[in-house]
């Protein structure tokens, strides 16, 4: 039991780490301090506040009386996904570890990170403040204009120039990078992060697969039928409102499963992914024509 002990550490860590390395929208993710749970399990609460603005200020009364009040919004979580696999303990001996080993990580790797990713950039597609459509750019220097116009909206919307983040497929990033101009490189140099999206997480709608009906067996997701491929996103990090309440890797050894002498992976995500109401202009999203 306890090399069982060892090895179910060992792959936990391997776990945590591979989602780590891959995921692209961590950079997102809400810090527990700015929501609380609501009535029901299922959601959440954020504070909203209004406030009035100036008005004239009398020699003789003073100050006009204003008013703020402070909300709470409530949003209820959207994401909730998991998957169980089992790997027979003979299988798993004969191939020295590996078929456990392998299943665990690619499956982290190749379907949960990238699915998680591809959902969140929907949502923010989706609920973008501006959504530039039928976008389509042949050189660096056209990427370029588009980002600088991405930039400009941002800023007249009065966004905050701290904590841009720029998404975008490497096609068009190592067309900006071949201009190799002074031009290009403030461009690139103005943002808090910049993040490579491959093309096949990068739409601006998705199916996600229920893993249980016909012709959904296989899980995870495809490109919507009316989603379009998306060339960049600017997303200010406050915009999204992106919380992972719940999330598990589960491992049971042969000893302890009562059902078969396997060893059995179980990975569950819950969460949610949105935008809140009044920062929706903090996202720009430039969609390709098809």
């Amino acid at each position: 039991m306890p090399n069982s002990i060892a090895l179910i550490s060992k792959y936990v860590s391997l776990l945590d780490e591979v989602y780590k390395q891959s995921t692209l929208t961590s950079n997102l993710e809400a810090s527990s301090e700015r929501v609380r749970q609501g009535s029901q399990t299922n959601q959440i609460l954020f504070p909203k506040m209004a406030l009035d603005g100036l008005g004239d200020y009398s020699r003789s009364t003073g100050y006009t009386d204003g008013t703020e009040s402070l909300t709470w919004e409530t949003k209820t979580f959207n994401y909730d996904r998991g998957r169980k696999f089992s790997v027979d303990a003979m299988d798993d001996e004969e191939t020295a570890g590996i078929s456990f080993g392998m299943l665990s990580s690619e499956f982290i790797r190749t379907k949960v990170v990238p699915e998680l990713d591809a959902w969140r950039f929907a949502v923010y597609a989706d609920k973008a403040g501006t959504k530039a459509t039928n976008q389509t750019y042949a050189t660096g220097d056209a990427i370029v204009g588009a980002l600088t116009t991405a930039n400009t909206t941002l800023d007249e919307a009065e966004v905050p120039a701290e904590g841009r983040y720029l998404f975008i497929t490497p096609t068009l990033y190592n067309l900006i990078i071949a201009l190799d101009s002074f031009k290009s490189k403030a461009m690139l140099d103005g943002y808090e992060e910049i993040v490579k999206v491959p093309q096949t997480r990068f739409y601006s709608a998705i199916t996600l697969l229920d893993g249980k009906t016909s012709g959904e067996e296989i899980g995870g997701y495809s490109k919507a039928s009316a989603g379009k491929n998306l060339n960049f996103m600017v997303i200010q990090k406050n915009s999204p409102l992106q919380f992972t309440k719940h999330r598990v890797t589960k491992i049971i050894t042969p000893e302890q499963n009562q059902t078969s002498d396997s060893w059995m992976f179980a990975y569950r995500a819950y969460g949610i992914t949105d935008v809140y109401d009044n920062k929706q202009n903090g996202i720009y999203a430039s969609v390709a024509a098809s």
